[in-house]
């Protein structure tokens, strides 16, 4: 099981998770029952209490990071998203993904193993960090805001992940990380990743 080194960090629950899917991802479907749950009425095993959505933008806040408008935590982009009926399937594994982290109000990001170098690592970049984000090449400010890192540099955030590590057609292996904060509730992060554990092991996959 590959390790991540992580930075001390306040009021910072992370929790991921290893899957190792069954075929590349391109031969795998997303459930129907997934696929139903990208929507913000229906029953879900978890519905996200009414301190998730400060207490996650209060721990991204710690470094200097300010989680609002097109910085927001990538949950309440979901959300909003779902509320508009435009979030949609984009592969089993994402979709897997965003169904947990839009009713949970959990932040998850969804990583393509073989597509990092060299060691991972949890840490805050400093000033003139910086990386593309979607395959139109956009880019996002990550100084101060938590990440995860690879030899390369940052690559992902519970804002938004760098597009050199995303999920592809041929991807296999996933890190999976939730960007939980401490919780009120002491056993909520744990029922988040335990459904999430579920949702993967749905595919066929592997999961540690």
């Amino acid at each position: 099981m590959t390790s991540i080194a992580v930075a001390d960090y306040p009021d910072l629950d992370l929790r991921h998770l290893q899957v190792t899917l069954p075929e590349r991802l391109a031969k795998l479907a997303t459930p129907t029952c997934t696929v139903d749950l990208l929507a913000p009425d229906v029953a879900a095993p978890l519905s996200a209490p009414a301190w998730v959505k400060p207490t996650v933008r209060d721990l991204l806040r710690h470094r200097g990071y300010r989680p609002t408008g097109r910085g927001k935590p990538s949950s309440e982009y979901l959300a909003a998203a779902a509320a508009k009926g435009t979030l949609g399937p984009i592969n089993a594994a994402v979709d897997c993904g965003n169904a947990v982290s839009l009713h949970s109000g959990i932040p998850i990001s969804v990583v393509d193993v073989e597509r990092t170098s060299g060691g991972l690592s949890v840490d805050v970049p400093g000033p003139g960090n910086s990386y593309v984000f979607n395959r139109s090449g956009q880019t996002i400010d990550v100084a101060g805001l938590l990440c995860l890192f690879d030899g390369v540099g940052p690559c992902a955030n519970a804002v938004k992940d760098a597009q050199r590590t995303k999920t592809d057609e041929q991807t296999s292996r996933l890190l999976v990380v939730l960007w939980a904060p401490r919780c009120p509730e002491p056993d909520y992060v744990d029922r988040v990743l335990d459904w999430l554990s579920e949702q993967m092991s749905a595919l066929g996959a592997s999961v540690e």
